[in-house]
């Protein structure tokens, strides 16, 4: 299927807890399908990664760990449990062995995990691809394509013909796949799982070995012969001719045909995200601790400095990075956030489009339609470039939330469309090139800079469009060398930390204290 980004899948979204969307929620989400694999009973687990990826020096640290294990149990991101997935696991009476070895997949983001029980033992390769998305490429030596967006029924057989004109005679489904090799099995791509009643007849089958029911991992599922109304900026111009319609206008219109879902139901799920990332700013803003982190609670200090009139600089702006870390220090503390479009970059977005709605009297509905106006342009950066860090950089994460930021804050003030896309194309022009080198192997610093850089650039650029700057490169060319530049910068610049700010003296100091246990270089608010 062509890669038709939905707005809850792929751009805002998912819900959850952890540093990063990349490591926890991706990894968690591989983990329900390897559950689901084994049918829940593991007993031994061998997780590997590439020693040139990204995941073989933050595994632990970034939280795929922490998200594997809560996965393997069935978890959800958001489970509270999730700071101690390991003791769970342990308590499960399953073992795990991380292994550190040349993988065949280059893919910075590749998990290569093979399951074991007293029965039977499978094998998995999966990657992370940004913001929490993932495909699992491999299942026992098959090539295939899952994302998580399919209930997908496998069936491990010694002879196909019999089955599949069953199959074909009893249920309905979206794919038929026919996997040849050393464990063969039809994979079926459906809407809704198969029957156990047939699930049963098939198993009765002489050839069959075995029947493997995964579900869907994502909130918005494909289907067969999906498609949108339009992938690309100037598609949605043309689309747009004659319809005048704003840009959240357009996100609701792309958001139902993708999804197969009512406008209403669009909005609905908007407004819900959109509540849990306002409860994050007032979680934040009362501060928070946690072990393993760097930074302390600052936000509530930053707080204070405003009411005391100590701030230089307008309340938009002042409000904006009091949001943005409050919400980042959420984050780094375990809380609850809305990886937007990543966790990495989950301040960014909603602390500039908070902050100005609060300061402009904007209520709900208006947070709304800006966030969803947010969506549509991250839905043209997920199809044409990446929300990876691992394979982008940081102009990936912070630098499309800004670039998003940017179109919200104009539809906020009641701009136009084309004054929308002017400011997202600047925003993203500005954002250009921005490594990935968190030091002490955190997402925190100099993360929150960061996020608090594409809130600000997102500020600037929504005005300066609403001045009608001229933005000179369309959208689409800029988003086409966002991946270009990505592609370009080194490996060891992008969350590996292998260069930048990770490799300075005083961080590698960091990254010592960090690893003693308990952490000594907290800092508590």
């Amino acid at each position: 299927m062509p890669n038709y980004p939905s707005i809850f899948n792929d751009v805002i979204g998912p819900v959850m807890r952890g540093p990063s969307s990349s490591h926890c929620a991706a990894s968690l989400r591989i983990a329900r399908i390897c559950r689901d694999l084994m049918e829940g009973n593991m007993k031994d687990i061998l997780i590997e990664f590439d020693p040139n990826g990204s995941l073989a020096t933050t595994h632990k640290s970034q939280g795929s760990d922490m998200g594997l294990f809560g996965g393997f149990l069935g978890w959800e991101a958001y489970d509270e449990r999730l700071p101690e997935s390991e003791k769970y696991l342990s308590t499960a009476g399953i073992n795990y062995v991380i292994q550190i070895s040349e993988l065949e997949e280059k893919h910075p983001n590749t998990y290569k995990i093979t399951l074991t029980n007293e029965i039977e033992s499978r094998e998995l390769i999966a990657i992370s691809t940004g913001g929490g998305m993932i495909e699992v490429i491999y299942i026992d030596g098959n090539k295939v394509s899952i994302a998580g967006d399919y209930y997908e029924t496998l069936i491990y057989c010694t002879d196909f013909n019999n089955i599949i004109a069953y199959l074909k005679s009893t249920i309905s489904f979206d794919d038929m796949i026919f996997h040849e090799g050393a464990k063969s099995f039809i994979e079926i791509k459906s809407q809704n799982s198969i029957p156990e009643i047939i699930c049963k007849e098939i198993a009765q089958m002489n050839s069959v070995c075995a029947i493997k029911s995964i579900k869907p991992v994502l909130p918005i599922m494909a289907r067969k012969n999906l498609s949108v109304p339009f992938i690309t900026c100037n598609e949605m111009m043309e689309y747009n001719k004659n319809k005048n319609k704003a840009l959240w206008e357009l996100a609701v219109d792309y958001e139902s045909i993708r999804g197969n879902i009512s406008p209403e139901s669009v909005m609905d799920k908007m407004r819900a995200i959109i509540q849990i990332m306002g409860n994050a700013i007032e979680t934040g803003l009362k501060g928070t601790t946690y072990h393993d982190r760097i930074l302390g609670s600052q936000s509530p200090q930053f707080k204070k400095s405003l009411e005391s009139n100590q701030l230089i600089g307008g309340d938009v702006l002042n409000k904006t990075i009091m949001y943005v870390s409050a919400i980042m220090e959420v984050k780094s503390s375990m809380g609850v956030i809305v990886a937007a479009p990543t966790a990495g970059s989950c301040g960014g977005l909603p602390g500039v489009v908070f902050g100005t709605a609060h300061c402009i009297n904007n209520n709900e509905d208006a947070i709304t339609k800006a966030m969803l106006s947010a969506g549509l342009i991250g839905v043209f950066i997920a199809a044409h470039a990446t929300f990876a860090a691992e394979v982008g950089g940081c102009m990936a994460e912070t630098g499309s939330g800004g670039g998003m930021a940017a179109a919200a804050l104009v539809e906020l003030n009641g701009g136009s469309l084309e004054q929308s896309i002017a400011a997202a194309s600047l925003a993203l022009q500005n954002s250009l090139g921005i490594i990935c080198d968190p030091i002490g192997n955190r997402v925190e610093a100099p993360c929150l800079g960061r996020n608090v850089m594409a809130a600000s650039n997102a500020l600037s650029c929504a005005n300066m469009a609403l001045s009608n700057y001229e933005h000179l490169i369309p959208l689409d060319e800029v988003i086409e060398t966002m991946k270009e530049v990505g592609d370009q910068i080194h490996h060891t610049l992008r969350c590996t930390n292998l260069g930048g700010l990770s490799i300075t003296n005083t961080a590698k100091k960091i990254e010592k204290l960090l690893e003693e246990n308990p952490p000594v270089f907290f800092k508590s608010c």
